[in-house]
């Protein structure tokens, strides 16, 4: 017999297999001899009061043993002979797009300007210990895309909970831990990412797919006015209609687009800094007493949102127990991004805290008008490159100074590994932007008392949100509104904001171009 029960427990409750199994028995009213195995289909912590609760929905296997899998998996067919579909990116918009095209018997030919994802980390190693940042290989570019090394959070406010779950199961076959499927806040880790990217590689290429690494999309190739392939940096072709997924960072293709008279526009984005905390103290605040999360409890998290002179401020990308790291894709730029690995187990917290920006914020750009937010993170990003001395030193403050505008004569101890230097970012960061960060920061500080604090470091600067350009497309056939056979897709065409929601626009164009061309 099975059961499925909704429990509100205490953390050590449900912190493990057998207590859980205890407290089914105890629920269900069976001898606890006769539960065979308890299964968490969704766990979510409240922690609003003094006393936290974990709740459960709880699957209960009595006298009965539970089914192998937790997921359904996906079959991917044998695709080599099947018409041949051009995926540009390897992020997780064009890599969900390959395998929807497989499972529609078509054949991706995925075209990546980066490295694959384990040569990737020798190239990011260097932006910390030898400041160089090579300009195909990064944080943001590479098989993985900007999600790979950057924290692998799946946790999206999508409505399409059909898309999102499948999405989840895909993970988990092909590697990732099956507690994604049950976290209210799933989350794979950057440690342990890079081998379901690597397995997802490996199931384009045994289904009859390609996948070509350090091939950059030089230009679109047309006939009759519509899209038939693309030709690469080397000169090699690659023909049939494409999917360009290629990511919020690939400026040049921006510019190419621009260029080239294909109609953009530009889209607002939100730019602020990187704020970093000891974990210890945001286990504090969150879990509302002195001894934090305890033995039972995860690095605690936190959400922010409010609004000032008339934008929206709020926390973005949080990483408990994380790390902030270099994510420069140029010359003459600092940016920075966090990450965790899947235990969460660094001393320190860190989120974006940024400011909502608009097109119409910037009539010095009108010249150009559909790159004038792009413009604008290039131009934020070369004075934290300035102000942290030219290398990928990042500018820094402690946050009550920055509130106060006063300069920090040091600095706390930061996960940053290329290093911070001390910068008024109160006086070189637009004043539009730091004053409303202000607010924000008095805002949430008289919310959780304890979190505006100088214990805490601004780290400048924080731009790659999203994507600065929204690539026109039809909103049924996903195909750009001027040219056929090409479909923007995912992030970098400002149709996603983060790895699952990304991974859906990438089935979503994928079930496009069967429409048309199946």
């Amino acid at each position: 017999m099975i059961k499925e029960i909704q429990l509100r427990l205490l953390p050590q409750e449900a912190a493990s297999e057998q207590s859980l199994k205890q407290v089914a028995a105890r629920e269900t009213g069976e001898n606890s001899l006769n539960i065979q195995a308890v299964r968490v289909l969704k766990r979510s912590i409240d922690a609003r009061q003094r006393t936290v609760y974990v709740n459960i929905k709880l699957r209960v296997f009595i006298n009965e043993e539970p089914e192998e899998q937790e997921y359904t998996p996906v079959s991917y067919p044998d695709v080599s002979a099947g018409r041949t579909v051009i995926v540009v990116g390897a992020g997780p918009g064009g890599l969900f797009a390959a395998l929807r095209l497989i499972e529609s018997g078509l054949r991706p030919v995925v075209i990546e300007r980066g490295k694959n994802v384990h040569d990737r980390k020798k190239d990011i190693a260097l932006i910390s210990r030898e400041h160089q940042v090579n300009s195909e290989s990064n944080y943001s570019f590479g098989e993985g895309g900007a999600g790979a090394y950057s924290d692998g959070k799946l946790y999206t406010r999508s409505k399409k909970r059909g898309s999102v779950d499948k999405i989840l199961q895909v993970l988990c076959q092909h590697g990732a831990s099956t507690t994604i499927l049950a976290d209210a806040h799933p989350h794979i880790g950057t440690d342990k990412l890079p081998r379901v990217i690597e397995n997802i590689r490996e199931q384009i290429k045994r289904s009859g797919g390609e996948v070509h690494f350090e091939t950059r999309m030089e230009s679109l190739i047309t006939q009759n006015g519509e899209v038939a392939g693309i030709q690469t940096h080397t000169g090699k072709e690659f023909m049939g209609p494409v999917i360009l997924a290629t990511g919020h960072s690939a400026r040049d293709v921006y510019y190419y687009l621009h260029n080239q008279k294909i109609p953009i526009e530009a889209k607002g984005i939100a730019v602020g800094v990187r704020l970093e905390h000891p974990q210890e103290l945001i286990d504090q605040i969150q879990y509302h007493t002195k001894d934090g999360r305890g033995e039972y409890l995860p690095a605690a998290e936190y959400s922010f949102v409010t609004q000032a002179n008339g934008r929206g401020v709020y926390s973005f990308c949080m990483c408990p127990g994380g790390f902030v790291v270099p994510a420069a894709s140029g010359p003459k730029q600092v940016v920075v991004n966090g990450m965790s690995p899947s235990n969460r187990g660094s001393q320190w917290a860190n989120s974006g805290m940024v400011v909502e920006i608009h097109p119409e914020d910037f009539p010095e750009f009108a010249v150009h008008k559909e790159l004038a937010l792009m413009k604008f993170q290039e131009q934020l990003e070369e004075h934290s490159w300035l102000n942290g001395g030219m290398k990928q030193v990042a500018p820094a403050q402690r946050m009550n100074d920055f509130v106060q505008k006063k300069n920090s004569s040091d600095l706390a101890s930061s996960s940053y590994t290329p290093g911070l230097l001390a910068s008024p970012l109160h006086f070189w960061m637009p004043e539009f932007i730091t004053s409303r960060l202000r607010d924000g920061f008095r805002a949430f500080g008289n919310r959780s008392k304890g979190f505006l604090t100088n214990e805490a470091t601004l780290i400048g600067v924080e731009t790659r949100t999203s994507a600065p350009v929204r690539i026109l497309r039809d909103r049924e056939s996903l195909q750009h509104i001027t040219m056929k056979g090409l479909f923007p897709c995912g992030e970098g065409a400002g149709y996603a904001g983060g790895i699952v929601s990304a991974a859906i626009d990438g089935e979503r164009c994928a079930e496009g171009v069967v429409m048309i061309y199946k």
